[in-house]
């Protein structure tokens, strides 16, 4: 017997929220065995970010390496880095290995509106890391950073999604849930078959959306690890957030964002 394997390349959540220990949760939700390695520790918790510290780019390599070198792994994942040393770190220690799965959440701000990376790393973002994922997975703010515009309609998001995907050379998940419409309508490009797929949900109003971003990417990985196509690796992605957020509505945690419940399948309890 062997596992399907992710690992996530992240920062830590104090507040088990985020980050990778969100990530270990929802790989392991989804059925797979999660390695990590970790990029910077955050101080947080539901109400926000208090500070971050870095991890050192050779910790960082030396994570990576020890995990590849001897566990291996089916899906990576990539979450925040928060500089372009960093990013390129990544990109040396993750090409040497050869992984086409690469999921690549472009982390740049928290839910409550820290700032994860710093301006002078988004350059490199673009151009030395995000050419070498299978899938990216941004949201509205991150897409428009990327693009350098706003994104003002949910209408427009395929037109978007495969602007962002360089020219067809990389998958884009983009989310449409900082939008204002009640029925979200993500779009994902699927650059390998060249379609584009509408993932239809209704918003759920709630304030427990922690972590969202992280989870979903995760979930991605997993699918994707497990050897599933990647439209349909990421509308299984898509139902696991979905249900994730809905089960997760009904608990009170701390006293500002709440997380999603990852271990939703795993609850008997009832409202």
């Amino acid at each position: 017997m062997k596992y399907n394997r992710v690992i996530t390349i992240a920062g830590s959540d104090s507040g088990g929220g985020a980050g990778i220990q969100a990530d270990i949760k929802t790989i392991s939700a989804c059925g797979c065995y999660a390695s990590s390695a970790i990029t910077a520790i955050t101080v947080q918790n539901t109400l926000g970010v208090q500070s971050v510290f870095p991890i050192p780019t050779e910790t960082i390599k030396g994570e990576i390496d020890a995990v590849l070198s001897d566990i291996g792994t089916d899906a990576i994942k990539i979450g925040m880095l928060h500089s372009a040393e960093v990013m390129l770190t990544v990109r040396d220690c993750i090409t040497a290995y050869g992984n086409r799965n690469i999921v690549l959440d472009p982390v740049m701000v928290s839910t409550s509106g820290h700032k994860l990376m710093e301006d002078s790393a988004i350059e490199t973002l673009i151009n030395e890391l995000m050419p070498y994922a299978r899938i990216i997975t941004p949201n509205i703010p991150e897409a428009e950073i990327i693009l350098g515009r706003k994104i003002g309609r949910q209408d427009e998001l395929a037109k978007y999604a495969r602007e962002l995907s360089m020219g067809g050379r990389i998958s884009v998940l983009l989310k449409a849930g900082h939008l204002t419409e009640e029925q979200l309508i993500d779009t994902l490009y699927n650059a390998e078959t060249d379609e584009t797929v509408p993932l239809e949900s209704p918003r759920l109003h709630t304030k427990n959306t922690h972590g969202t971003g992280c989870t979903l990417s995760s979930a991605v990985a997993s699918f994707l690890a497990k050897g599933l196509p990647l439209t349909d690796a990421v509308q299984s992605a898509k139902e696991y957030i979905t249900r994730a957020i809905e089960s997760g509505a009904r608990y009170t945690i701390g006293h500002g964002f709440g997380p999603v419940d990852h271990f939703y399948a795993l609850r008997k309890e009832r409202p």
